[in-house]
Formats: structure tokens, sequence, C-alpha cells
């Protein structure tokens, strides 16, 4: 298909809607909605204007939101909002950090929170199928009946759902074992744009018969098509655990940590998260969280590895452990001896309140390059902050296993915003680095986005995306607009 590149002129209603300027929904449209749905499936004024708008955002401006519970809904609404032009953003668990999600004024917002159902675990081929409105913990917390696991895991867990992990091609903390969402999702039923529903609910691991479209749907942010269900792969639940943060005196050792400890659990390896000593200070401080180590490094790492035998296998870590600290590689450790223990590393890890509370204004980052380029990528980005505010506050985490780093930043003040962006994002280029490495782009990386993508790949996303959805009616104006074309 040639690809379709448009000027601002030639842009569809949904997507100049978009832009400046908004129309209110059409009556004639909003009453063909309200018979699509039940009394609680449309939500209007203050009903729309009450809900958790999601991270970043004051509140929903939608003037509708509406909520199927079936994908024969979806598809009905879909139609008439293409046949309308009527822009349509999908909402999941509004746990996101790039503002996918975010509204304007005569957007309909779809959520699927109704869509919640968790249709059947096959125990044979240690797969389940799920509805998108299905949050990440209720899977998690179904599963432990059966013996099995979803290894997907990140921190908005009790919020987030699968169809909005597989639109934003979640990641986590067990990404270095288990890969992320991309490599968890064996199937997609989606509905396109103009309504027709793609099932391609596959349920085997193996299955290279062409193009595999649910890669299509799959971090595309809602743009090309809304997932409705999932067939997802699962995994036998360990029956072992073991915890430790270790500290280090350069990011030498920690890199050099990393392989170790792959090598010598023998696959176990499920977690290796970075957290600086900036990051480490602050939530250890006075009244926060108890620190299992001295606040003295530079930097901590914790680690986790999952197993079959709880004997054997905190033997062979703490052997890790312990050839670690004579190699040179770790400064001193501590090994969890209890849930409580574990659980109190990790909040260390996980709790972003401080951080975001000392930090002001506040800015977060989730970028990727590869882990030998790290150490000199945060000195870049550390020398460039301090360059322009030297009381500029900054610090690292992140799933360094895999190559992900988080960024914590408060400097500046918000007409400075995308001055701080730069010094985060233009060194990647000279790395081959990621500005978006399982966030998504959303609205907030746009403007970023061609320093990890060539004019060539955005112009196929272009072509994708006026093929799947040419009126411009799906989550218009996130992730690229149409108008760019392959600018």
């Amino acid at each position: 298909m040639k690809a379709t590149h448009l000027t601002t002129e030639q842009l569809p209603d949904a997507a100049r809607r978009a832009g400046a300027g908004h129309a209110e929904m059409d009556p004639q449209l909003l009453s063909a909605l309200r018979s699509l749905v039940d009394e609680a499936g449309l939500l209007l004024g203050e009903d729309v204007r009450s809900r958790h708008p999601g991270v970043f955002m004051s509140r929903i401006e939608a003037d509708v939101i509406v909520r199927p519970t079936t994908v024969e809904q979806v598809s009905q609404i879909l139609a008439l909002c293409n046949e309308y032009a009527q822009p349509v953003v999908v909402q999941g668990g509004m746990s996101g950090w790039v503002r996918a999600t975010q509204t304007r004024p005569g957007d309909l917002a779809l959520s699927l929170e109704r869509m919640n159902q968790i249709e059947s675990v096959d125990l044979a081929n240690r797969t389940a199928v799920v509805q998108a409105g299905v949050v990440l913990e209720t899977l998690q917390d179904h599963l432990q009946q059966f013996g099995l696991i979803f290894p997907l895991d990140l921190g908005g867990r009790g919020s987030c759902q699968l169809g909005g992990n597989a639109a934003t091609n979640a990641g986590g903390v067990r990404v270095i074992r288990y890969g992320m969402m991309r490599e968890q999702v064996l199937g997609i039923e989606a509905v396109l744009a103009d309504g027709r529903v793609v099932s391609s609910l596959n349920h085997m691991i193996k299955n290279n018969t062409g193009y595999d479209l649910k890669q299509l749907f799959i971090g595309s942010e809602g743009t090309l098509g809304v997932i409705t269900r999932l067939v997802l792969r699962l995994r036998e639940q360990p029956s072992s655990s073991n915890t430790a943060m270790v500290c280090a005196s350069s990011f030498d050792q920690i890199a050099r940590l990393l392989r170790h400890m792959d090598g010598a659990l023998g696959g176990q390896l499920s977690a290796f998260e970075l957290l600086d000593n900036n990051f480490y200070s602050v939530n250890t401080a006075a009244g926060r969280h108890q620190p299992p180590l001295p606040s003295d490094k530079p930097f901590y790492a914790i680690i986790e590895s999952l197993g079959s035998d709880q004997q054997h296998d905190a033997e062979m870590f703490a052997r890790a452990l312990e050839k670690g600290i004579e190699l040179g590689m770790i400064d001193d450790a501590v090994i969890a001896q209890s849930e409580r223990d574990k659980q109190g590393i990790w909040n260390i890890r996980e709790d972003l309140e401080h951080v975001v509370h000392d930090f002001q204004p506040f800015y977060a980052f989730d970028i990727s390059l590869p882990v030998g380029d790290m150490e000199e990528y945060m000195q870049l980005v550390t020398e460039r902050l301090h360059g322009q505010w030297p009381e500029g506050l900054i610090a690292f985490l992140g799933h360094v296993g895999d190559g992900n780093l988080h960024i914590a930043i408060g400097a500046g003040q918000e007409p400075d915003r995308e001055q701080v962006e730069a010094c985060v994002y233009e060194p990647l280029a000279q790395y081959g680095g990621s500005v978006s490495a399982e966030h998504g782009i959303g609205l907030e990386k746009k403007r970023w986005f061609p320093i990890s993508r060539t004019p060539i790949e955005r112009s196929i996303m272009h072509s994708m995306k006026a093929m799947l959805d040419p009126k411009g009616i799906l989550n218009p104006g996130k992730v690229l607009d149409l108008s760019e074309g392959a600018a």
C-alpha cells in the first residue's frame, strides 16, 4: 500500500479536533451510544470529571466515558465513532506515565474496566484467556490455586489492566528472566477503528503462519486498534525465592556482578535492580524505610532469584554472593531472611512517594541503552543538568539487568521542562539508546521520538496508521501525527 501523508488541511475531522479547537459531541451520536450500553455504561458530566485522571493529569476532559461489557459493544461503538469521525481515547488502569490516556473536550473515553473476566485457565497448555480489563494483580492472585504465575510484575500491579499492559508493552522487574509483555502474549482479539474485529486468539507458542498480527497492537498505545481479549502464556510457580541487597563503590562492579550472578545462578536470576546513592538516601532517610545497608556507597542493587528447591537455591545464592565479594564486585551484602525482609528491601525500590515529594518540580524519565554505556551516560546527564541548575536533584534507578534506567529529576521551573528533557534525551543518540524503555510515547515523548526511530521507520508507522485508522479517530495526536508524514 502506498503511504498516505496528510497535510494539516487534509486531516480528518478527528485529527483536527485533537489539535486546536474542539467541537462538542454530536447529539445523535450520543443518543446512539446510549442505546448500545446499559445505564452504567455511559458516564457524563461530573461522573466523568470525578474519576481518576491518571498520572500527571489534573482531570478527564472527555465529554463522555463509555464502558462496554462485550466485544460486540466495542465493535458497535467504534463503528459509530468512525462514522461520525469521533475521537476515541482508550483508558485502562490509568497508571501510565506518558499521558497516552489524556483526553480533551470533545473526546470520547472508552474504558474497558467492565470487561474484566478471566475466561479460562488451560492447565495443560499453561495459558489463560482474559478480557482486557482484568487487573494484573487479580490474575496473579487467581493463578496461585493452580501453581502457576503470570510473570509480568510492576509497581502498578494493583491498578494496571492487562489490555493496557499489552497496549504499552509493559516491562517491570522480571524482564531479565521472562521478557516484556510482548513475550507473554500468545494471541489477541482487537477491534479496528471501523468496528471490524480481528480475532487472532492463538493458543500456541509456535505458529509461524505469515504475519504475526497481534504484534501490530502490542505497544501501539491504542492508536491502531482496541485490544479486548488476550491469550496469555503462564509459567510454573517457583517454589524458592531469594533476595539480597548489595552495595558497590563503582558502576563497573555492578556491571560485572550482573554477569557473575546470572552465570552463577544457572538461569534463576529474575531481577537485578539498580539504585544510586541519591535515590537510596532519600528513601532510607530518618522516618522512612529502614536501610539494610549504610548510605555511604555510590551504588546499590537488589538481586532476586526464583527456583525450585529453597534449601539448595539459598545455598547457591549465598555462594554466588560470597564469590562476588571475593572477586571485588560487592562491597557489602544483606540477604533477606524472611518475607518481611524481602518486602522491606523491595519497598525501598518501589516507593516513589518520598522522591516525588523531595524533588520539585518533579520529572520522571524511562530510557534504555546498553549496560556498558550506562556509567558514562549517567555522568553526562548529571553534568548537563548541574551545568544549568547547580542545585538540581537527580537520582538513577531501574532494571539495569535489561538496560532500562529510570531517572528522577528535581530542577528548574515548569517553563524549563524542555531543557530538562534535553539533558536526558539528547545524549541517548550517541549510544543508540531509546527515549522510552517500557512506558511508551503518548504525548509526553512525541518531541523526542525521532531520537530513537529513523525516518523510514516513522514513515512505515504512518502508513500503518493511515491504513488501519484512515479517519484518525483512535487516540489522535498520541505517539505520532498523521500531519507529520515521514518528517
